[in-house]
This record gives C-alpha cells, sequence and structure tokens, in this order.
C-alpha cells in the first residue's frame, strides 16, 4: 500500500510539472503573438494609415485572424494600444508648454513638438485628428490634451503674440496637413512649424 502511494504520488508530481511546463509555453507564446501583433500593427499605422485591415495585419504578424481579435476584439482597441506611448507623449508636450513661463514660447514648444510626433508617425496623425477611434479611453486623453491645448492658446492670445482669432481647430488642421507627409524628417517638421507659427502671430 505504502508503495503504491509513493508511485501515485511520483506520477502526480510528474504531471503537474508537464502541466506547469505548458501553461508557461502558452503564456509565452501568448505573449509572443502579442509582441508581434502589436509590432506589425504600429508599422502598418505609422506607414499607411490607419485603414490597414485586420486580417492583413494578422497575416503580417503571422497568426489566426482568431488569435488578433481574442487579443484586441475591435480595431479602436488595437488602435489605442498601439498609440498609448505616442499619446502619452503628446500629452507631455502640451504639459510642458503650460508649464514655460512664457506663454508664446510654451505655445510655440508644444505646436513643434506635436508637429514633429505628427510628420514622423502618420497613423498617429490619422488617429489623434480623427474621430474613428471611439474607445473611450483614447478619447477622454485626447479630449485632455485639447482642453489644455485650448487653454495654452488662451494664455498666449493674453500676451498679445497669438492673433485672436486662432483656434483649437487651426491645430488640428495643422495636424492633418502634418500628417499628409510622406517620408517626413525631424527638417521637415520644424519648417512645417516654423511656417505654421508666423501664420498664428499677431
Amino acid at each position: 500500500m505504502a508503495a503504491k502511494l509513493v508511485e501515485q504520488g511520483v506520477r502526480l508530481a510528474e504531471t503537474e510539472t508537464v502541466t506547469g511546463n505548458l501553461t508557461h509555453n502558452l503564456r509565452a507564446d501568448a505573449q509572443d503573438n502579442r509582441d508581434r501583433i502589436m509590432a506589425v500593427a504600429r508599422e502598418a499605422f505609422a506607414a499607411e494609415g490607419l485603414d490597414v485591415p485586420m486580417r492583413e495585419l494578422a497575416r503580417r504578424a503571422g497568426v489566426g485572424p482568431a488569435t488578433l481579435y481574442r487579443r484586441f476584439p475591435t480595431k479602436e482597441a488595437l488602435v489605442v494600444e498601439a498609440f498609448s506611448e505616442q499619446m502619452a507623449a503628446c500629452t507631455a508636450a502640451v504639459d510642458e508648454g503650460l508649464a514655460n513661463s512664457d506663454p508664446w514660447q510654451g505655445f510655440c514648444h508644444t505646436v513643434q513638438e506635436v508637429c514633429r510626433l505628427h510628420v514622423l508617425d502618420r497613423g498617429f496623425a490619422a488617429a489623434f485628428t480623427s474621430a474613428y477611434p471611439r474607445a473611450i479611453d483614447f478619447a477622454s486623453v485626447r479630449d485632455m490634451a485639447f482642453s489644455s491645448l485650448g487653454e495654452l492658446i488662451r494664455r498666449a492670445k493674453a500676451t498679445g503674440r497669438l492673433r485672436a482669432d486662432f483656434s483649437v481647430d487651426d491645430v488640428v488642421l495643422l495636424l492633418m496637413a502634418s500628417g499628409g507627409v510622406r517620408n517626413g524628417t525631424p527638417a521637415i517638421a520644424r519648417r512645417l512649424a516654423r511656417l505654421f507659427l508666423e501664420g498664428a502671430a499677431s
């Protein structure tokens, strides 16, 4: 009886070890799949905008459509995840502008930095300026950035250096223009921002 109990205990331990290794491998494979999906999505959105079909993204990532939809049930969810770092960078640029003791310089810094981000990433430009991504967390971050940008504009106007009829919509126009620049570089972004600021100055 004792021998049988020992034997059963050994078999149970072996089964648990195999099961644990299998679970670990499945989790590792799932993470690898997710990493490939995110890399492909960021590259595709940046180069081609947001219209790349989900099935095409799955094909490029080397996963089945079911795997892609299991990780990201909607395209909106994928867009939110793909551009989370860019949205944080854009929010930081606006916050830096507000922190500047010179409202005009703060406004100029924000415009130049946001323009640089958009020229370098066409997908981010489309995501930021369009109503397509309807996921609540993306929209709320974008709306918060626009609200802060509105405050930055108000402060810049108070200095008398920003034209009185300037609005947030004018920044959106700039973002749409910068998003249309293919193969953009930081130099192009700087020139575009400089021309924009010259037109915005009072």
